[in-house]
C-alpha cells in the first residue's frame, strides 16, 4: 500500500548536514553535525564553489577549518554569524583577541580573549593550549578569512594600514620561537635505522619500507602526496647504467596538483635503484596493479582497497621511529622532507640538483637547509 504521508520536511542544520555530505569525497569533513550547527547557508554554498573551482583537497580542508574557526569565534565574540564582509573594527577585534601580551594578562584581565569567548570556545574544543595563539596562525585565519570574502565577491579591509599595524605591534610585543614542522630531520643516518626494523618480508614491512625509500629518495614527498599516489602516476624509465654494476631500474613520479604548484604542468621527479626495488616489492606482494599505491592493513593482514590518509602517513612514521629506539616527539613525516635537503647539503649535491627532486619553489627556504648544516660543522662554529 503506497503511504499518503509527506515527508517530514527537514530543518536548516539538517539541510547542512546533507550538503556537507555531498562534498565530503573531495573534502572529507570529521564532526559533520557540529559543522552544521556552526556553518551557515552561505558558508556551505561557497565551500561547494570552491569544491566545483577544483581547488586542492588540503587547501579546501583548511579553509573549512578556518571558517568553522571564525564562525564559532564570531558567535561568542558577538552572539551574531560573520557578517560579509567584515568590517575593520571586527577584525581589530579579532587580532586583540588572539595576539596578547601574557605580562600585561596578569595585570590586566581585559586585555586579550575575554574569559566568556575563551570559555566558549574551549568547551566546543577549539582552544586547547593556553595563551595567544601563534601569529602564523592568526595571519593563516586572517588570509582565509580574506579568500572567503573575495568568494563571496566581497572586498575586505584585510590589507588597511590599521590592520597591519595591529598585527605587526602585537607580534613585536609577544617575541615567540618559531618551532620546526619536525623538531629533527630524518636525514640518511636516522633513515637507515628505520628501515633495518622494516626487514621482516611481512606485508606491513614491506609497505612501510616502500613509504620511507620512496618519500624520502623523491626529494622528500609531503605526506598527501604520499598518502594520494596512484599507480597511474608512475612510469617505466630505461634502466640507469653503471660502469661497475648491473643497470638500475628507474621511475617517474607525475606529482600532478601539489601543495604549490596548480597541476596545469607535470611536474616530475624520479626514483632509481633501491626505492624503485622497495616499491616494487610492495605492490607485488599487495597484488597493486591500479589505484591508490599505499594502502591500510587489516588485523589478519588484507590489503585495503582504501588510500591511506596524511595522518596515517605520519603515524607510521612516529610508529617507526619509536619501534628504532628514537624519540617519536622529536621527528614527523615533514622530517624526510627536511631531511632530504639536509642530507643532500652534507653530501655536497648542488642545491639546484636536489632542488630538481624536491620541487621546492622557494630558494630561500631550501637553501636555509644546506645553511644550517654548513654552518653547524664550519670554521664558524669551531672558532674556539
Amino acid at each position: 500500500m503506497v503511504s499518503n504521508r509527506k515527508p517530514k520536511a527537514l530543518s536548516g542544520v539538517d539541510c547542512r548536514a546533507v550538503e556537507l555530505d555531498t562534498i565530503a569525497a573531495v573534502l572529507p569533513i570529521e564532526r559533520r553535525d557540529e559543522l552544521a550547527e556552526l556553518l551557515t547557508d552561505q558558508d556551505i554554498e561557497t565551500l561547494r564553489h570552491l569544491v566545483n573551482e577544483g581547488m586542492g583537497d588540503n587547501t579546501l580542508r583548511a579553509i573549512t577549518s578556518d571558517l568553522t574557526y571564525l564562525e564559532a569565534w564570531g558567535l561568542a565574540a558577538t552572539g551574531s554569524p560573520l557578517p560579509w564582509p567584515a568590517p575593520e573594527a571586527l577584525l581589530l577585534k579579532f587580532v586583540a583577541h588572539h595576539l596578547w601580551d601574557r605580562q600585561r594578562r596578569e595585570d590586566d584581565p581585559d586585555h586579550g580573549m575575554p574569559a566568556d569567548v575563551d570559555h566558549s570556545l574551549r568547551s566546543q574544543g577549539f582552544l586547547k593550549a593556553a595563551g595567544p595563539h601563534a601569529p602564523a596562525t592568526v595571519r593563516r585565519r586572517l588570509a582565509s578569512w580574506s579568500t572567503l570574502t573575495h568568494w563571496r565577491g566581497h572586498d575586505g579591509a584585510f590589507t588597511s594600514p590599521p590592520l597591519k599595524a595591529a598585527i605587526r605591534l602585537a607580534v613585536r610585543a609577544v617575541p615567540r620561537t618559531r618551532r620546526r614542522k619536525s623538531a629533527k630531520a630524518v636525514t640518511g643516518d636516522v633513515l637507515f635505522k628505520l628501515l633495518a626494523i622494516c626487514e621482516s618480508g611481512s606485508l606491513r614491512d614491506l609497505r612501510d619500507r616502500a613509504i620511507l625509500m620512496v618519500a624520502f629518495a623523491s626529494g622528500g614527498r609531503r605526506r598527501s602526496e604520499i598518502a594520494a599516489l596512484r599507480v597511474e602516476q608512475l612510469t617505466s624509465e630505461a634502466p640507469i647504467e653503471q660502469e661497475d654494476g648491473p643497470p638500475l631500474p628507474s621511475i617517474a613520479i607525475h606529482l600532478g596538483r601539489t601543495k604549490t604548484t596548480s597541476g596545469e604542468h607535470d611536474e616530475v621527479v624520479y626514483l632509481t635503484g633501491r626505492p624503485v626495488e622497495a616499491l616494487n616489492a610492495w605492490m607485488v606482494a599487495a597484488s597493486i596493479d591500479k589505484g591508490s599505491v599505499f594502502r591500510g592493513l587489516g588485523r589478519w593482514g588484507t590489503v585495503s582497497k582504501r588510500a591511506l590518509d596524511p595522518q596515517s602517513i605520519n603515524a607510521i612514521i612516529k610508529q617507526r621511529v619509536a619501534m628504532a629506539g628514537l624519540e617519536p616527539g622529536e621527528f614527523s613525516a615533514h622530517g624526510l622532507r627536511s631531511g632530504y635537503l639536509t642530507e643532500a647539503a652534507n653530501r655536497g649535491i648542488p642545491l639546484a640538483e636536489a632542488m630538481e627532486q624536491s620541487r621546492h619553489r622557494s630558494l630561500q627556504q631550501a637553501s636555509s637547509y644546506y645553511n644550517n648544516a654548513t654552518r653547524r660543522s664550519g670554521r664558524a662554529a669551531r672558532i674556539l
